[in-house]
């Protein structure tokens, strides 16, 4: 007997839909995780790229659960001397709606090239309509 494992021109990729609209960021940012790295498959390999794509629509109506919206913070430091920038979700909401949750996916993806690779699958939107339809995507419900 010897163990599988999947090579990647032999995936066959789909394309999903997830709604945020009222539903909690972390919730959803691990939907789109596991099917962005393939985990839902039977021919899951940890070192191929297996996933599906993934297409996140109303970005700017996902909420986060208790005080989060005022006591997170994302911080980045840009390399120079006192420029270290703090923002929390609200600013980046303000900013950047589509922003919290390609972090929050970003984060749950391996950090080398394979989680790059994973990464472009994900495409976040601002609203509920994409430029995806021909690829006829399958709604998923978080849970």
């Amino acid at each position: 007997m010897k163990t599988f494992s999947a090579k990647a021109q032999d995936v066959e990729r789909k394309w999903y839909v997830i709604d945020a609209e009222n539903q909690i960021l972390g919730q959803v940012a691990v939907k789109a995780a596991n099917l962005l790295r393939g985990k839902n498959k039977t021919i899951f390999t940890p070192h191929v790229d297996t996933g599906d794509y993934v297409i996140i629509i109303n970005a700017e109506k996902v909420v986060l659960s208790g005080t989060k919206e005022h006591d997170k913070i994302y911080t980045r430091y840009t390399g120079y001397v006192g420029n270290q920038k703090i923002e929390t979700p609200r600013k980046v909401r303000e900013r950047r709606p589509e922003l919290l949750l390609e972090r929050a996916v970003r984060g749950m993806v391996p950090h080398n090239k394979l989680g790059d690779a994973i990464y472009k699958k994900l495409k976040v939107v601002v609203g509920s309509d994409h430029k995806h339809e021909a690829q006829q995507p399958e709604v998923v419900e978080v849970a």
